[in-house]
């Protein structure tokens, strides 16, 4: 997450709630802090992106979607469900007023801090049923229940499920498009994955995926490519980690592929909290489901799990395991623009990679001050591609090996916002960046620009200086006019990067001769013993479009190498 001063932020929403730092953002829009001047206290404020491309149709389905969201939480009074406040419209775009909650994602926690231990799982686990079991007493499927939109309130440990902009509402519309696929792969039911049918019980399944990533720290069901995801939640054997083994009665209850035969909501309360008032997890009911049959029998039998029992209806288990995954697969492909997440994992990116911020002494476009102070965008020789495609990269090393649009085996999620894709660079970062962006290398930075390099997205990576980001981001700024025609409108401030100092800097300039004026953004800070620089340059005119692709980049930036 990055914090910083600009932008948006001392803006006045109508005449009472005002803006202050960035907090993130999600697949709908950025999330801000903000004073609610009226009553005196702290609030968040969720922003609807706007896209001045946009058709007015899906514009306006984008607003109803964000007042759907808003709706659908204001129903929902449970201490572990996030608190609506307000819903305000501003800019023919509404803007949503809730509760600040003080702490971080359990998606960050898990990443930063490592597995938790089984008793926290199991409150964690405790709290997000209650809130499951109030949404769902209200017709609410949340449908994206995950580590990233569970947040752990600093100080009191409280637990916020939040985010419920694909909530599906019993007897209301769907905003989203008819048949398309909304949710992360890995996190989802395999019901839900075939299309067949979406109830609570496909609620229930996300839990248990979150809980089995709460206790060991990635993913259960990650795989490298999309394929290997939907083989693994409708088919593969599910091994769960070693750690759950405190709470497998739970565990595999919830990871029972038949959603008719999957613990219900009460019955998993009920075996939690006794485990954390005995230390013991009671032994199920031989009634409960056959998955339950002892710890040595594999959850996940394709003959049991996914077509029932081996004296069903005629045809094999395997049979139909397999005719599960291709009916997943034919959702998958057959939904094309329409499948939110999917579509990240699948995109085959024709040139992979990332680009690299200006330093210093050169320009975010690639290259030092030509003459007159233009930067050199000519001449340039080609460079190698990394190709990210639907199966396994491994050009990042150990540690940022995996598909566009999943989890790392941090735990860490690397799913894609709509529009864009995951890269796992050979420079030794993983980002999302716009889906069409190419890469190109022209040392010291990487570049991923837009069709005809109209928008350009850069990463530097280079050594740590005896001064720190903002020193270094000072002298650029002073130095702007001898490498940039036109430099102008300069602003350098301090910000936060992942709870590291950081500087960002934003400026305009003329431009290459003919390019009309340009924006840039850039954001320093060091880590792990070097200095790294993310920057989007762009016409002005497209503005709003850098900004968000350069917010996206550094949210979704993450470190691969050793």
């Amino acid at each position: 997450m990055v914090s910083y001063g600009g932008g948006e932020s001392g803006r006045l929403l109508a005449g009472r709630y005002r803006l202050g730092a960035r907090l993130g953002r999600g697949g709908m829009g950025v999330v801000w802090r903000a004073t609610d001047q009226l009553l005196g206290r702290q609030v968040a404020v969720k922003e609807l992106y706007r896209d001045d491309g946009l058709p007015e149709s899906e514009a306006r389905l984008r607003r109803e979607r964000t007042l759907r969201e808003a709706r659908t939480v204001a129903q929902l009074q449970h201490p572990h469900v996030i608190v609506v406040h307000d819903v305000v419209e501003q800019d023919e775009r509404p803007w949503i007023v809730m509760e600040l909650v003080d702490g971080r994602s359990l998606s960050d926690q898990l990443s930063s801090d490592g597995p938790v231990p089984p008793r926290e799982a199991a409150r964690i686990a405790l709290a997000l049923l209650g809130a499951l079991r109030a949404a769902h007493a209200h017709g609410v499927l949340h449908r994206d229940v995950k580590p990233a939109n569970v947040l752990m309130e600093r100080g009191s440990g409280r637990v916020v499920l939040t985010d419920f902009g694909i909530a599906q509402v019993s007897g209301g519309t769907t905003i989203t498009e008819t048949g398309s696929f909304v949710g992360s792969p890995e996190y989802t039911a395999p019901e839900r994955m075939s299309g067949s049918r979406t109830g609570p019980e496909s609620d229930l399944w996300s839990l248990g995926v979150l809980l089995c990533a709460a206790l060991s720290g990635r993913s259960l069901f990650h795989r490298d490519s999309l394929g290997g995801v939907l083989h693994a939640v409708v088919s593969d054997v599910i091994r769960p980690p070693d750690a759950a083994a405190p709470l497998l009665p739970v565990v595999r209850g919830l990871l029972e592929r038949d959603p008719d035969r999957r613990l219900d909501a009460a019955t998993a309360e009920l075996l939690l909290a006794e485990y954390l008032r005995t230390g013991r997890m009671p032994e199920p009911s031989p009634s409960v489901s056959r998955a339950w049959r002892g710890t040595a029998e594999p959850l996940g039998d394709t003959a049991a799990t996914v077509s029932g029992p081996a004296d069903g209806p005629p045809g094999s288990g395997a049979t139909r395991a397999r005719a599960a995954v291709a009916a997943a697969l034919l959702v998958a492909a057959t939904l094309g623009a329409g499948v939110a997440a999917v579509a990240m994992l699948m995109d085959e990116v024709p040139g992979g990679g990332t680009s690299v911020g200006p330093s210093a002494t050169s320009s975010p476009d690639g290259g030092k001050g030509g003459p007159g102070g233009r930067p050199s965008v000519s001449g340039r020789s080609p460079s190698p591609v990394v190709t990210v495609t639907s199966t396994a990269t491994e050009t990042a090393g150990p540690t940022g090996t995996g598909a566009p649009g999943t989890a790392d085996p941090s735990g860490s999620s690397t799913a894609a916002p709509k529009g864009y894709r995951t890269v796992f660079d050979p420079a030794g970062f993983r980002m999302a960046v716009p889906t069409g962006f190419t890469r190109s290398l022209e040392p010291p930075r990487v570049l991923y620009s837009s069709p005809g390099a109209v928008l350009r997205l850069g990463v530097r990576i280079g050594k740590t200086g005896a001064d720190g980001p903002l020193a270094a981001l000072r002298r650029a700024n002073d130095e702007g006019p001898e490498h940039y025609r036109g430099y102008r409108e300069a602003r350098v401030d301090g910000a936060s990067f992942h709870g590291r100092r950081a500087a960002r800097r934003e400026f305009t300039w003329d431009g290459a001769a003919g390019s009309g004026p340009r924006c840039t953004y850039d954001l320093t800070w060091d880590e792990g013993g070097r200095r790294y620089e993310v920057s989007m340059t762009a016409p002005v005119a497209e503005r709003a479009r850098a900004r968000r692709h350069f917010d996206t980049a550094l949210d979704t930036f993450r470190r691969t190498g050793s």
